[in-house]
């Protein structure tokens, strides 16, 4: 709604107010009256330094004020949007970089950063935008040996976002990568309120929960197309057999490719990949605390400071940093999780910069795998279980601890050629002293369980070097990634296993004594692999794109048993090749096809000795991709995924499992972000998921695979006043609709659909937010997912979570 103020008036009146559009083209009329678009950036050089253009299709932007913040000229201009962030570095002698970005409240910034002095720019409205006539500055004496390349303190904001690094390793826009990438941004986050990773992904189609973690646990798992997914922070791979731990107060948003990612990430899962992008040090002080409260004694402090820690600007850090304490609906439950993330960036020149990142994190918290299907899905003679009854014993405790130290070399040969190094080391350390279920009795209360004390700790050391090069041979332009990727990874696992005293679900007896020891445990995987990968992005025509990829991996694994006093050893080859083309009939449009696979290697022998071969992943998909007016983004996409390879019984041999395993997926994808009217926002989408078990031994030929549902429909929408007494203030409602699905692969129950409604309320104004957040406001009883028949995850009821943040 746009409110006018001929009158000079902040209160609105029935004849200030726009008449609703009627039709498509009324309302993409509303939409560019409201705002101007700049619909290109153009720089060309001139006599006395350059001209920055930006151009519209249609009226006219506001000539802005500027300032300088250390050697950069910033101007704002109010009531416009750029559909695409522009950056360009170096476009002359003395400019070290230009850049336009959208802000909060429909505003552009312009930031044009000198080399050794902030520019001087005239700035004039003219027939095709906006027109930066800029001369270069004149540094002081002491000023002249600084070499400065700003930082941009401002992201991207909003709900579409434009381009990802997830899908080929460089900043590409989305609409030229042939593959279903999305991206759950920084703006969604905090409207959420999210602190779970599965909370982000229920913003991206095609995700489901998995069933084999605990609920409200330090590490959980996804299930993209069906399939596992593995996880990547800032691109780099740390495979620890754990989704990483997730901390919301470290993260800018996060990444969703989906699809086989072997070409550029290595061994990995057939369901896609979930890229975390960490927050980024600040050129500008930036210092921001949030505090939170909610529902079954929920409390959380952030904290996220930020600027530079010299005059030069050339030496950059960020701190973030986070507590929390909660309880939850069901008995014992009582979890306490800390992070520290210290992260140092230095601009050695114009062309190197090097970050340096760490990150501990500790979580403490009970170890619950959920209830029995019989007697909360299924109906059980003795009743309905007690939504609260915990299954474990209320001593039982689980730690989680996480260091990660990493650095991130960048240089640049030339405008077009730059070398990329970063490593990253992990460190885990999990341990446990939990109770838990085995299976249930035929009198439908008497659960039997198992005692379990394991130590689990793992090593990472991660090292990838690849150069970016951009060249043209003849008409047709080339964007190379080409890189080598070293890894090494140690698990260690030992503990023991007790018998532990069976549960009367309906009248339970905590504290009873444990059995004896059954079992003793103490080995370790060391896995090292080396992947040697290349890809090329041509533009074959300024509409026709086509991307070119391939990796070579050489894994090998030795695992060592110390109880039994055994070792054994397997190295595995592969070959991943990724193939796409994009066709963009108009500039809004992208049409797109591709193929690609994955592998993971399998540890083990056949009856006759033979080594396992790679789990494969192969995908064929197609698509659609559209920007709607420069403000929505969505895409369509179909595709078949295959899963080969898998490990299934020996008919045979039955102590020994063969590879003639297979399942597949088919389905179609939909997914829509963006703004649709100033202030009001958007991102959803639909999926249709058919995966099924296409050859097996053990499950019957046709079952669906576990926790998928064949339907699921997300959608949140947010809408914010932009002008008058209240504005700032703004409501969001979020719908998440899971279809049934199977509990298990033998498809003896089935998990029932739901619908959860959830609902915020906040409040913006210059520095400070105030939110409340409801979830579930219907307090719908529904399970998010299953392990099997005796561990079903209940999801959460209403609750309410209160949140007040200030920047500073």
């Amino acid at each position: 709604m746009r409110i006018c103020k001929e009158y000079g008036e902040d209160a609105t009146l029935l004849s200030d107010l726009d008449q609703p559009a009627t039709t498509v083209e009324d309302w993409i009329a509303q939409i560019s009256a409201s705002v101007v678009q700049i619909t290109d950036v153009r720089i060309e050089a001139t006599e006395a330094g350059l001209q920055v253009l930006l151009e519209t299709a249609d009226g006219r932007l506001e000539v802005p004020e500027t300032r300088v913040v250390g050697n950069a000229l910033i101007a704002d201009i109010p009531n416009a949007t750029i559909a695409e962030a522009f950056s360009q570095a170096d476009p002359i002698a003395g400019i070290a970089l230009i850049s336009v970005t959208n802000l909060p409240d429909n505003q552009v910034r312009v930031a044009i950063t000198g080399t050794n002095a902030p520019p001087v720019a005239e700035i004039s409205s003219e027939t095709e935008g906006l027109a930066f006539a800029v001369r270069t500055g004149t540094a002081t004496a002491e000023e002249e040996d600084a070499i400065q390349v700003v930082v941009t303190g401002e992201q991207d904001t909003g709900f579409r976002m434009p381009n990802a690094s997830v899908g080929t390793r460089t900043d590409t826009p989305l609409r030229d990568v042939p593959a279903s990438i999305q991206v759950v941004p920084q703006q969604v986050l905090q409207e959420q309120q999210v602190t779970r990773l599965s909370e982000a992904l229920r913003n991206a189609p095609g995700v489901a929960r998995g069933g084999t973690t605990p609920r409200f646990t330090f590490v959980e798992d996804a299930l993209i197309r069906g399939f596992d997914a593995n996880y990547v922070v800032d691109g780099l791979n740390s495979l620890t057999g754990f989704a990483p731990i997730f901390e919301a107060s470290t993260i800018e948003s996060v990444e969703v490719l989906r699809g086989p990612a072997s070409v550029l990430y290595g061994q990995g899962a057939t369901g896609g990949i979930v890229n975390l992008v960490t927050k980024q040090p600040l050129s500008e002080p930036f210092y921001s605390l949030d505090l939170s409260a909610g529902s079954f004694n929920f409390y959380r402090g952030d904290v996220d400071f930020s600027g530079p820690l010299n005059d030069s600007q050339t030496v950059l850090y960020r701190f973030t940093g986070a507590a929390q304490t909660t309880e939850s609906f069901f008995d014992f439950y009582d979890a306490q999780r800390y992070s520290l993330a210290p992260t140092l960036t230095w601009l050695i020149s114009d062309q190197t910069r090097i970050t340096f990142e760490a990150n501990y994190a500790q979580t403490t918290q009970p170890f619950d795998l959920g209830l029995p299907a019989v007697g909360t899905i299924l109906p059980n003679p003795n009743g309905d279980i007690p939504r609260d009854r915990y299954v474990s014993e209320p001593t039982d405790n689980g730690q989680y601890g996480a260091l990660t130290l990493s650095y991130d070399l960048q240089h640049r040969f030339s405008d077009n050629w730059e070398i990329r190094n970063a490593f990253r080391f992990v460190d885990l350390d999990i341990s446990r002293e939990a109770v838990f279920s085995l299976d249930l009795d035929p009198d439908g209360r008497t659960l039997n369980r198992r005692f379990q004390a394991p130590h689990f700790e793992e090593t990472v050391y991660n090292l990838d070097t690849y150069v970016v090069g951009q060249f043209d041979t003849g008409p047709i332009e080339h964007e190379i990634v080409a890189g080598v990727n070293l890894f090494r990874r140690e698990s260690g696992l030992s503990g023991f296993n007790r018998n532990a005293a069976p549960l009367d679900l309906f009248n339970p007896d905590y504290g009873q004594p444990l059995g004896e020891v059954i079992a003793r445990y103490d080995n370790l995987t060391t896995t090292d692999f080396l992947g040697i990968y290349i890809q090329n992005q041509i533009t074959l025509l300024e509409n026709l794109k086509l991307l070119l990829g391939g990796r070579f991996d050489i894994v090998a694994q030795e695992s060592e048993d110390f109880l039994e006093s055994t070792s054994s050893f397997q190295q595995d080859e592969a070959f991943s090749p990724r193939v796409g083309i994009v066709y963009q009939p108009i500039p809004a449009v992208s049409l797109y096809a591709s193929y690609s696979r994955s592998f993971l290697p399998v540890v083990g022998r056949t009856a006759d000795g033979s080594l396992f071969r790679p789990e494969r992943g192969t995908q064929y998909e197609i698509g659609v991709k559209a920007d709607l007016n420069n403000q929505l983004a969505a895409t369509l996409a179909l595709y078949d995924l295959t899963r080969s390879n898998v490990e299934t019984a020996d008919l045979e041999n039955p102590d020994f499992s063969i590879q003639t395993g297979e399942q597949r997926s088919q389905g179609i994808e939909f997914n829509l972000a963006g703004e649709i009217l100033p202030g009001w926002n958007v991102i959803g989408g639909y999926a249709y998921t058919d995966a099924r078990i296409t050859e097996d031994n053990t499950f019957a030929v046709g079952n669906h695979i576990s926790n998928v549902p064949q339907h699921a429909f997300n959608l949140w929408t947010s809408y914010q006043l932009q002008e008058g007494n209240f504005r700032g203030l703004g409501v969001g409602l979020g719908l998440f609709f899971v279809g049934d699905r199977p509990g298990d692969l033998d498809n003896s129950f089935e998990i029932p659909s739901y619908l959860r409604t959830d609902a915020a309320i906040f409040y913006e104004r210059d520095r400070f937010r105030a939110a409340l957040n409801f979830r579930n406001i219907f307090d719908v009883a529904y399970f998010e997912s299953a392990g099997n028949r005796n561990r079903v995850i209940l999801g959460e009821p209403f609750t309410i979570q209160g949140t007040i943040s200030w920047q500073f």
